[in-house]
């Protein structure tokens, strides 16, 4: 920074003002001449250092169950992006959905190595959850409610089922697959969005099929699959609730490679509102679960942390609405 100073012409304390962003009573034409010195000199901020003066390691966390997730991937990239604009880095971490990985994560973040972290519940329950004590930001994204110690930001998975599921039979469908469904077991998606398919027939006196509730996976392969089996078996259907666009999509390959017209013999609706839903044949039908309202939430809650030195303050729980965007796959 000395040597940057020097050739700049400026002190040494002009120079920080520059790199950390405090510009207000710095001239345009000195931040560019400060800039092209930092580009000449190839100086570069010393993070370990800044890091113990500071505190902070100006990094947070993301703990997710599958990086490959279509899903998944689409909301790291904006916290990436929402978070770099405020000078945070973001770094993702795979839990695979196992609770031990998520307990390590939790455990990493409130050492040394992020300022906060945001993990995406697969495994994990409150009897776990309550073990922490946290000394840092820690933001729970997940579909039901677990440890009431904790900033959680939910989606309305119930309400959005219901809303996928009573679209298809107000639009005609009588015979709907669940696909992905789960009619038993804790609280997790498939469970939620199943009782919003549930809530939806009950809500039009009509009965549940539970031959048509499909406990798949939640990928496209999965969703190739499981539509290629019961078409293959002969059991009748009119509908499909696909509780992720990932499986929507592997169904309507299925469905076509078997002939059968979308939306004409067989509607479609899927859950997440991915960009590629945007751009299937035909375009999907889908559930938006306020993805980037959700971004924005995430950022504002651990910003607000980090500014007030940490989980001083209730836990803040957040549900945020969900809304049916209607293409091609739907009458």
């Amino acid at each position: 920074m000395q040597d940057v100073a020097q050739q700049a012409g400026v002190s040494a304390q002009t120079v920080s003002n520059v790199v950390n962003g405090r510009t207000e009573r710095v001239s345009v034409e000195t931040i560019d001449r400060v800039a092209r010195v930092i580009d000449e000199l190839g100086y570069r901020l010393n993070q370990s250092a800044r890091s113990l003066r500071k505190g902070r390691t100006g990094m947070v966390g993301l703990g997710v169950p599958v990086l490959a997730s279509e899903y998944y991937g689409e909301l790291a990239e904006r916290l990436s992006r929402l978070f770099a604009e405020r000078g945070i880095r973001l770094v993702t971490e795979n839990t695979r959905g196992a609770m031990a990985a998520e307990m390590d994560s939790l455990a990493a973040s409130q050492l040394e190595t992020y300022d906060g972290f945001i993990l995406a519940i697969a495994a994990s329950e409150s009897a776990e959850l309550d073990r922490i004590l946290p000394n840092k930001p820690i933001i729970l994204l997940g579909e039901r409610a677990v440890s009431a110690r904790f900033d959680h930001v939910l989606m309305d998975n119930v309400g959005g089922g219901a809303m996928a599921t009573g679209h298809l039979l107000d639009r005609g469908a009588r015979a709907v697959v669940a696909l992905g469904g789960a009619g038993s077991g804790g609280e997790s998606l498939q469970t939620l969005r199943t009782r919003g398919y549930a809530d939806a027939h009950r809500g039009r006196g009509l009965g549940v099929r539970q031959e048509l509730i499909l406990n798949t996976g939640l990928d496209m392969a999965d969703g190739f699959r499981a539509i290629s089996a019961l078409v293959d078996a002969g059991v009748p259907f009119d509908g499909v609730f696909a509780l992720t666009d990932s499986s929507a999509h592997g169904a309507l390959r299925a469905l076509t490679d078997r002939g059968i017209r979308v939306p004409e013999d067989v509607q479609v609706v899927g859950f997440d509102n991915v960009r590629a839903s945007s751009y299937t044949s035909p375009r999907l039908t889908t559930i938006e679960p306020s993805n980037d309202e959700m971004a924005d939430e995430i950022v504002d809650i651990m910003l607000m942390r980090l500014q007030t030195g940490g989980p001083t303050q209730e836990p803040r729980r957040s549900m945020l609405p969900t809304r049916l965007i209607v293409r091609e796959t739907t009458r």
